[in-house]
């Protein structure tokens, strides 16, 4: 079983070995781009820690892990457009750097390869079912991404949905890296399906995480401005806990906060982050948090390998979800 440092320098020497065509240039290029941005290239090691699992090869799951991380930088070349984002890991976007048509383009460039990729894993019925994993999961991005979209323009979003959102957007795309990394190794269906909820269940823990440094992380670990979702007015679960449990005044604040911009940024995270401290809304999230986490590992329990073969996905998984940066 390989550790994550060695398992990434798999990923970049296949990533290497497998750039995108030079010409067109004007579509190739950006594809190239964007996958040079950094990023911890997560998913597509999930993807071999899942096969590592089943079998020693992880080599054999490489087409498979990149497939992944293709489709997950289109997606995210596509949301930067509906975002109307300037900068991608501290770049420029693909969109800002070129323009708007080129990034939806080069995007859909980068599914095609992505399929490409999963046509090259095993037998007919091995890819078969990658294809169908992948459709699935690739579909439940497309569905929390709509979700995201509609409740910046909703005056009133559930907890309930909030979670589902952040599951699809987030956490499928975890899980089925891990169920597909099973796959790839032809693992029993029942194994596949626990790796895939660990991975799901373990995904939203770890966006919780990301709302928890948002608003309590230190700036210095964590790498940019603390406060950020308080100054966009986003709906994160600390928000969202505190319109469920804090008393009238406090949510009446609450939402005239989320009313206003940002002319006054010190002023308004102190004000949110004070409503959140009087009512105990970092531990409650936490909690959540951990409910999440503890419900994951049970999956990853389940799984029939021996346990010393799921050491280094369960301390991956374990340090992300306590991270502080």
């Amino acid at each position: 079983m390989r550790d994550l440092p060695q398992l990434l320098h798999l990923i970049a020497s296949f990533s290497k070995e497998n750039r995108f065509p030079a010409l067109p240039i004007e579509l190739y290029e950006p594809c190239n781009y964007i996958l040079t941005l950094g990023g911890k290239r997560l998913r597509p090691a999930l993807v071999l820690m899942g096969h590592e699992l089943f079998s020693d090869n992880a080599e054999d799951a490489l087409p498979v892990a990149w497939a992944v991380e293709l489709f997950h930088n289109f997606s995210l070349m596509h949301d930067d457009i509906m975002d109307a984002a300037p900068l991608r890991r501290g770049e420029p976007t693909v969109h800002h750097k070129w323009n708007t048509t080129t990034a939806i383009l080069s995007g859909d460039v980068m599914l095609i390869y992505a399929y490409r990729f999963l046509t090259h894993c095993g037998n007919a019925d091995t890819v078969l079912r990658l294809v169908n994993i992948f459709n699935r999961v690739a579909t439940e991005v497309c569905e929390g991404q709509q979700m995201d979209m509609n409740f910046e323009t909703r005056s009133e979003v559930g907890i309930p949905e909030y979670l589902k959102m952040i599951a699809l957007k987030t956490a499928v795309l975890l899980g089925g890296a891990l169920e597909m990394g099973a796959a790839s190794a032809n693992a029993p269906t029942t194994d596949a399906q626990h790796l895939y909820e660990f991975g799901r269940l373990a995904g939203i823990a770890f966006q919780i995480q990301d709302d928890l440094l948002d608003t309590y992380g230190d700036p210095i670990k964590f790498g940019k401005q603390v406060g950020g979702d308080i100054l966009q007015n986003k709906k994160t679960l600390l928000v969202l806990k505190a319109l469920e449990v804090a008393p009238e005044v406090d949510c009446r604040e609450l939402l005239q906060w989320m009313q206003t911009g940002s002319e006054n940024p010190l002023e308004k995270i102190a004000a949110v982050r004070a409503i959140f401290n009087r009512n105990a809304i970092q531990e409650l999230v936490s909690n959540e948090k951990k409910r999440f986490q503890q419900e994951a590992f049970g999956h990853l329990a389940s799984v029939q390998v021996p346990e010393a073969r799921k050491e280094i996905l369960r301390k991956t998984v374990a340090d992300l979800l306590e991270r502080d940066s």
